[in-house]
């Protein structure tokens, strides 16, 4: 099953969230093929405050203990995340994109 992880920044979190961003990417690339798809959130700057990921999972608690586990929620950087069951209706998405 799919499950989504919508998380906002705390404020003020941008520098930290640019440090980290690096161990960030590696968590998200350490996760394979259980990483349907991730991306920032951005503001009317185009900046980030937040982010959106999706994963596969057995189990809502498999899913939560992969998105526990990176860096951004180690480091502080989200101040909510709400993650919930995610179904595809229309993926209109390409490889690549």
């Amino acid at each position: 099953m799919l499950y989504a992880m919508i998380a906002k920044d705390k404020p003020g979190m941008g520098d930290r969230r640019v440090a980290t961003r690096p161990v960030h990417l590696d968590h998200l690339h350490a996760l394979g093929d259980k990483l349907v798809l991730a991306g920032a959130l951005l503001d009317s700057q185009d900046k980030p405050e937040g982010s959106l990921m999706v994963v596969e999972a057995e189990s809502l608690e498999a899913a939560t203990a992969m998105f526990m586990a990176d860096p951004f929620i180690k480091e502080g950087i989200f101040g909510a995340t709400e993650i919930k069951p995610w179904r595809i209706a229309i993926n209109n998405m390409t490889k690549g994109s």
